[in-house]
């Protein structure tokens, strides 16, 4: 990649990067690319979405976007039948509340857009069904108070969804995985956290039940890779390095096999930054 400049604000970033030849693809897999319309179908239809689609299945009403950005999930929500709110505190016609509105009109749906930040949402208890935020939680200023704002204005019975949390070992990893981030340099705006560091903020702001999913798991985590995508790529990669290919094909031919070894492999996996989600239920009154 070419010297990364001092940028202002994430819009600035967001347009750099797009101008960038080399990067196209992770323009592409982080749904930057322009139609916005076609980017949100193609998160629709994703692996990713697909995961989500289960968690809400029986679930209806209303869902709150938190840090909604161009507004590819609230465009999934509503495709789900909810009546969204996103909340967006940027502005931006890029990567922010102007772009969910220009959004919602070309694809009419309901989504209300609301420009504020989640560690003060400016709603009433139990408003909403569903709480949704994707690679929210480690933007957070303060990721206590986010956490009970999030719980706050969930219904008794509802669901919260927390997607694709950076998560490190120990605090010593996050310079390195600050570094090595290809977003960070842009405009900085990332961080991670301890994986207990969440567990205790979800616990801490009341729900019942915090489920965690793992990092080689989930389809959710994976992507925008999927586990017969990702057990091609492990193939070509160990192909290259060790000439044993025909070796690891047989290896990694079976799904079931592939899926074990993944799971043998997760108690070992330290990557800085690796991906983890939640699922929290609001407990019933």
């Amino acid at each position: 990649m070419s010297d990364r400049p001092e940028l202002a604000t994430w819009e600035d970033a967001v347009s750099w990067l797009r101008r960038q030849p080399d990067q196209r693809q992770l323009v592409i897999d982080a749904f930057y690319d322009d139609p916005l319309i076609a980017a949100a179908e193609r998160y629709f239809a994703s692996s990713e979405w697909q995961e989500v689609s289960k968690l809400l299945l029986g679930r209806s009403g209303t869902a709150l976007d938190i840090g909604a950005g161009r507004g590819i999930a609230s465009f999934a929500l509503a495709r789900e039948s909810f009546t969204v709110t996103a909340l967006e505190p940027d502005p931006s016609p890029i990567v922010g509340a102007a772009a969910i509105r220009a959004l919602a009109m070309e694809a009419a749906l309901p989504i209300n857009v609301v420009e504020d930040f989640s560690e003060r949402l400016p709603f009433a208890d139990a408003t909403f069904d569903v709480v949704f935020a994707r690679a929210v939680l480690h933007h957070t200023r303060n990721l206590d108070d986010a956490c009970r704002e999030m719980c706050r204005v969930l219904r008794p019975g509802g669901i919260f969804i927390g997607l694709r949390e950076h998560v490190i070992s120990k605090e010593a990893d996050l310079a390195r995985f600050l570094d090595q981030h290809p977003l960070h340099r842009l405009y900085g705006g990332e961080h991670a956290f301890l994986l207990q560091r969440y567990i205790d903020a979800l616990k801490g702001a009341g729900f019942s039940t915090v489920d965690v999913l793992s990092p080689l798991k989930s389809p959710i985590n994976l992507f925008p890779y999927t586990t017969e995508t990702l057990r091609v790529a492990l193939v070509e990669k160990l192909s290259r390095r060790i000439p044993a290919g025909p070796f690891w094909r047989f290896m990694f031919s079976s799904r079931h096999i592939f899926q074990s070894l993944l799971s043998v492999a997760e108690p070992f996996d330290n990557r800085a930054g690796r991906l983890y989600s939640f699922v929290c239920h609001k407990a019933r009154i």
